[in-house]
């Protein structure tokens, strides 16, 4: 049972953690999401597999 306490208070940790600080980003929001828009995993400027946004497109870049 301890080890259940422990565990749900990391989690608690790590989510206030991340609430944390997308309060303190500013407009809310996570800088850098996309891989498109770091020059070291897309040096080819091709689109992210995720979203589909293209590397010029990327207004962090």
């Amino acid at each position: 049972m301890k080890l259940v306490f422990i565990t749900i208070g990391l989690l608690l940790l790590g989510v206030a953690g991340l609430a944390i600080k997308l309060w303190t980003k500013k407009d809310g929001k996570f800088a850098g999401t996309c891989a498109s828009q770091n020059p070291h995993l897309n040096k080819e400027g091709e689109s992210c597999g995720y979203c589909g946004k293209a590397a010029d497109l990327c207004e962090n870049r």
